[in-house]
């Protein structure tokens, strides 16, 4: 029985460096590793789109909620685990902090058994659904997602290895490691799709493979590195331990990207419901959505630093080096993020041609890309500070700043629209969207700190 915190004596990087120095060296290689696989996702999609046919794009376009929901189970386990463990490691709490990486670990199993048997039972229903009728597109991206799903525990484990190095100091490594692994599947996936001619079933082979590598990787960087926790804190420890605090955590951000799966879905039934030519525009939605998604990678790789930095802090008392990486994350997340709104306002047709050679499809990814990044530049700062708080452990802020958007606002726009102004308007629900996510991240910042002063005073 555990007597009290486990304190080690190594200098912890996230206490000591310089803010700005900091943030750069643990915000730039987590880019590089989220981007090269935003990077991967865009690729992949060319590759489809271009050696495959409009009806293979169409059915990993299909597939995309899917995906989105099993990148929310990843966060689920992996954000509500890195929330405690980088209290604990700036505490310089060790055992506890090896018996949350442990928990998290049979969360992890528990989730793959779940999503698996849901997969088994209920995926085809739900994808003859979403295709709207398309019995083809339907049965490609089910030959897709079983693959995939299949995969699942090696994904998990993989993003679960990868928070606990980056809550640990070890970004640089990681980057390096998803450089290669994100080059081997791409060639892979060459291989299988363009050259072996194999369409989605090779690009969803090349996936669970490249993973497999990776995270083999990881385990023999940590059985390595005498200054990360150790492997044997997994066997050292219960893996029914913690469940509750982890999903607490973690569930803003998992249903963050639930949500993200949820709109993509009410797109897709939405554009069966307004247009006729259902297959081109699921196909330029897919399109979009490969692009946004490398475009959101970045802004999420500021914002899970800015998670460490403040979660190492806060436990260290140190809550004035935190609120300074937080003003930092945010201005360099609004750069960004201002970068893709040019982008998409002067290059949505140049983007669109890249995953086909069909004229329609490509103006429609102008159509829908232009409205859609209109306000993109709201979306980084208010992502950088819901990471902020739930690192301080508070679920409540960070859920209302992931959740209103995704889970209400957006939806009910898009169904509005759908039904008054057609297809050509209905993009306009995003960026809506964005403002009101602004006036709301306002508000809750400036009642915070007003709670804060009123407090103040009174002590």
């Amino acid at each position: 029985m555990s007597t009290g915190p486990a304190q080690n004596t190594r200098e912890n990087r996230f206490l000591t460096r310089r803010i700005g120095p900091l943030f750069i060296s643990t915000a730039f290689p987590m880019a590089i590793v989220m981007s090269t696989g935003g990077l991967l996702n865009v690729i992949d999609g060319i590759f489809v789109g271009r050696f495959a046919s409009a009806e293979a794009l169409a059915a990993v376009s299909l597939a995309f909620p899917i995906i989105m929901l099993m990148t929310a189970l990843t966060t689920l386990a992996g954000g509500g685990m890195s929330s405690v463990l980088a209290r604990h490691l700036g505490a310089g709490s060790d055992r506890e902090a090896g018996t949350v990486f442990a928990g998290a670990h049979g969360l992890v199993l528990a989730l793959s058994a779940v999503l698996i048997a849901i997969a088994v039972t209920a995926g085809p229903a739900v994808l003859s659904a979403l295709a709207g009728g398309y019995t083809i597109v339907a049965e490609l991206a089910q030959n897709y997602l079983l693959i995939l799903i299949l995969g699942a525990p090696v994904q998990f484990f993989l993003g679960l290895h990868a928070d606990a190095l980056r809550n640990e100091g070890r970004a640089t490594q990681i980057a390096m490691l998803s450089v290669v692994v994100n080059l081997l599947n791409i060639g892979a996936n060459y291989l299988a799709i363009v050259l072996l001619g194999l369409g989605v079933v090779g690009s969803a082979l090349g996936t669970v493979v490249a993973q497999t590598l990776g995270l083999t990787m990881v385990l023999v960087l940590r059985a390595r590195d005498s200054d990360l926790l150790p492997l044997r804190a997994l066997w050292n420890n219960s893996w029914l331990m913690g469940w509750r605090q982890i999903i607490t955590l973690g569930l803003p951000l998992c249903l963050t990207f639930v949500g993200m799966a949820f709109v993509a879905s009410t797109v897709i039934l939405v554009i069966g419901s307004t247009t006729a030519d259902h297959a081109t525009y699921v196909a330029a939605y897919g399109a979009v959505t490969r692009v946004l998604g490398l475009a959101f990678l970045p802004q999420m790789a500021i914002a899970l630093s800015t998670q460490s930095i403040t979660g190492n802090n806060a436990g260290a008392g140190r809550m004035d080096r935190a609120n300074a990486a937080l003003r930092l994350s945010m201005g360099s997340a609004f750069l960004w993020c201002l970068s893709i709104t040019l982008a998409g306002v002067f290059a949505s047709e140049t983007l669109g041609g890249l995953f086909s050679h069909n004229p329609t499809v490509v103006e429609a990814v102008g159509t829908i890309l232009r409205p859609m990044t209109a306000l993109y530049s709201i979306t980084g700062p208010v992502l950088v500070l819901a990471l902020h708080y739930q690192a301080l452990g508070h679920p409540g802020r960070t859920a209302a700043l992931t959740l209103a958007k995704s889970w209400l606002i957006q939806p009910a726009l898009l169904i509005i629209l759908g039904k008054v102004s057609g297809i050509e308007y209905l993009w306009f629900a995003f960026p809506v969207a964005d403002a009101v996510m602004l006036v709301i991240a306002l508000s809750l910042f400036l009642t915070i700190n007003e709670t804060k002063s009123s407090a103040e005073e009174v002590a």
